[in-house]
């Protein structure tokens, strides 16, 4: 039987790595659900599992603000050395760390979030959900999203909600901005105002050594596969209203004082 948990989190700061950057390092604006359901592993101590990406996920809310910071990266597998009767740190043939020659650092630019007010939804076995609810309840570890440094506080979590769903033929008013997916069973999501930036979000990700994917961190190598699936998505932003060409199922949902309206079809990722 399925069921829905809402987590209401602020989280300080954050940085949610746009894989098709190069030259720089985007931001994704919100969280895409590979990430959620990263923080749900690390959360019920299920690294690897695959079972939570059953799990459905819709993200609503938004970062006061965001802005461009320079940094220098080390690029490369970072590993210990032992010199002179010590270990050391290196990193492409040269110490991480040293007066004279030392390995290379990369400058280039990182958008980094502050400040985000945001909604997630999990959708799914209700067992699931209960696990996963009591884990985020008393987690064993610091929770973040992204980073490691990108921790997160839950404010509430909510199971008692009022749900209606309808049929909306002409708009949708938004509270928050989200993701919206492009396509869903080869349907097209009927969007009429096109003006909304795409992204390419990661779904899932998964660690493989060979075809076989792996289940405990100890199974990591330097021949382990990182291997992930993406989709195309709209992000609303500001703008509050979807304008359609067709209808579209609606799920609305009423917590705590606000509406989330959320496509049946294309806004669960």
């Amino acid at each position: 039987m399925d069921d829905t948990l809402i987590m209401e989190i602020f989280q300080p700061f954050a940085q949610y790595r746009n894989a098709f950057t190069f030259d720089y390092a985007q931001s994704y604006p919100l969280p895409p659900k590979s990430t959620i359901i990263g923080m749900l592993q690390n959360a019920t101590g299920k690294y690897y599992d695959e079972e939570l990406y059953n799990l459905k996920v819709s993200v609503h809310g938004l970062f006061e603000s965001k802005f461009w910071n320079y940094q220098s990266l080390i690029k490369g597998e970072v590993s210990l050395r032992r010199r002179h009767r010590r270990l050391e740190l290196w990193n492409a043939g040269y110490p991480l760390y040293s007066e004279n020659i030392k390995s290379q650092r990369s400058p280039t630019y990182q958008e980094e979030l502050f400040n985000g007010h945001y909604y997630i939804f999990l959708k799914g076995d209700k067992n699931m959900l209960l696990e996963v609810e009591e884990s985020l309840s008393k987690p064993s570890n610091i929770l973040y999203l992204g980073r490691s440094e990108d921790i997160i506080f839950i404010k509430n979590m909510h199971k008692n909600f009022d749900l209606k769903e309808k049929k909306v033929k002409r708009n949708i008013w938004l509270t928050y901005p989200t993701y919206i997916k492009l396509e869903d069973n080869g349907k097209t999501f009927p969007l009429k105002n096109r003006k909304f930036p795409v992204y390419s979000i990661p779904l899932k990700v998964l660690f493989k050594n060979k075809d076989r994917v792996i289940s405990n961190k100890a199974e990591l190598s330097n021949s382990t596969d990182r291997v992930p699936e993406f989709e195309s998505v709209i992000y609303t932003g500001t703008d509050q209203v979807i304008y359609l060409e067709d209808k579209v199922t609606v799920e609305e949902y009423h917590v705590g004082g606000l509406v989330f309206k959320i496509s049946k079809n294309f806004g669960w990722l």
